[in-house]
């Protein structure tokens, strides 16, 4: 079993163990530094207060400080929840940042450290005056026996208030500042496995046709070619294997561009500018091609952008009306910036079925996001942006 993450999930896995682990003194850390932190700014406000100033630079400076606490709340939080959440929820890159934390502190300073106090005050103040009992003066006997007896065993209990509400506490923080959970950041990672699994199993294909497939029909071919060598010209059994030839190398043909289409060797071997030369060649719009890319990018980075180029031009030719079109790619500060252009009717909407909601959740998958301008009659301009951390070596 995994050990618990925050202090809720301790106490509701053992809830007597629980009494024996950090976690208790944890809790009890983070209510007192979040109360602390909150006494501060009061007595600096307090103490402006009672400064020789004017009423005016007084309630100013107080806001000041108000607000400068407000600010220094959220980042102080993120490394106090911590100590109540070990699940990670720290993450720098996930951290947000803004109004929600800046509201978030600013209640935190001015209410909730004091119902931090209040807690640890009630639940661990009770148990501490009896514990004390002997030392006042008033005391009886058996109140001086009595008292520390019913402190010992109340001070256990009193832990579980405290615990609570700093569980509480921690998770009204997480949520709050990190909005972005585990389970959400899984879905991401689950879905760049299924497409890395999906480009395996592509390229398996791929393989297959090329060997086996394609090698089986090219000597079919070879030997129809030969068989009608060997006929008399003009027999019927000639025009017959004549035409079967020619549907052999059809066929091969078309398998060639599926092999080509489920991943080219080109893109392979030559890289991205070369394989999408070799789309707009075969493109029945005419593409211009404007790419300055500094070298090889790497593999998943190039087959997202050579599938976003593929599919964009052949929208552009079965529904845009162009009669022109432009491919442009850049990379700029690690993401590759791939806009494609046409001159056409416009008005494309990814609701519309025209494979523009495949291509954002493709580029999606790569970490990427995909911007499009498409207005009533044109142009219609698809950027696709994918972070590629610099050239692949």
């Amino acid at each position: 079993m995994t050990a618990p993450r925050t202090v809720l999930e301790a106490v509701a896995r053992a809830p007597l163990g629980f009494l024996a682990t950090a976690w208790p003194w944890r809790a009890l850390l983070y209510l007192l530094s979040g109360g602390l932190f909150a006494i501060v700014v009061y007595l600096a406000v307090g103490g402006l207060f009672s400064a020789p100033i004017g009423t005016f630079t007084k309630v100013l400076c107080a806001a000041a400080v108000v607000l400068f606490a407000a600010a220094l709340t959220g980042p102080l939080e993120r490394r106090r929840l911590a100590l109540v959440d070990r699940s990670g929820a720290g993450d720098r890159a996930e951290q947000h940042n803004g109004p929600r934390a800046a509201g978030y502190g600013a209640v935190s300073v001015l209410a909730v450290g004091w119902m931090d106090l209040a807690v640890v005050l009630v639940s661990l103040g009770i148990p501490g005056f009896l514990l004390i009992t002997p030392l006042q003066p008033t005391a009886t006997t058996w109140q001086s026996v009595a008292g520390p007896v019913a402190g010992a065993l109340l001070l256990p209990v009193a832990v579980y208030p405290v615990a609570a509400w700093a569980g509480v506490r921690g998770a009204v923080a997480r949520a709050v500042l990190f909005p972005k959970d585990r389970e959400l950041r899984e879905v991401v990672r689950s879905r760049a496995r299924l497409v890395d699994a999906f480009e395996t199993e592509r390229r398996r294909i791929e393989r297959d046709l090329h060997d086996g497939a394609q090698q089986r029909l090219v000597a079919l071919t070879v030997k129809l070619g030969l068989a009608g060598l060997d006929l008399p010209p003009g027999s019927a059994a000639a025009k017959e294997v004549c035409e079967a030839h020619a549907l052999a190398k059809e066929a091969l043909t078309e398998l060639r561009e599926l092999i080509r289409g489920i991943h080219p060797q080109i893109l392979t071997e030559r890289g991205l500018p070369a394989a999408a030369r070799d789309i707009a060649g075969r493109c029945p719009v005419p593409t211009d091609l404007d790419l300055d890319l500094p070298g090889r990018l790497p593999a998943a980075v190039e087959q997202t952008a050579y599938y976003v180029t593929a599919e964009a031009l052949t929208n552009i030719a079965r529904h845009s009306g162009a009669d022109r079109c432009r491919v442009t790619a850049r990379c700029r500060d690690g993401v590759l910036r791939l806009d494609i252009e046409d001159n056409g009717s416009g008005d494309a909407d990814p609701e519309r079925g025209t494979g523009l909601t495949g291509l954002a959740d493709r580029i999606a998958a790569a970490d990427g996001r995909m911007l499009l301008s498409s207005p009533p009659g044109g142009p219609t301009v698809l950027r696709a942006e994918i972070p590629c951390g610099g050239p692949a070596s």
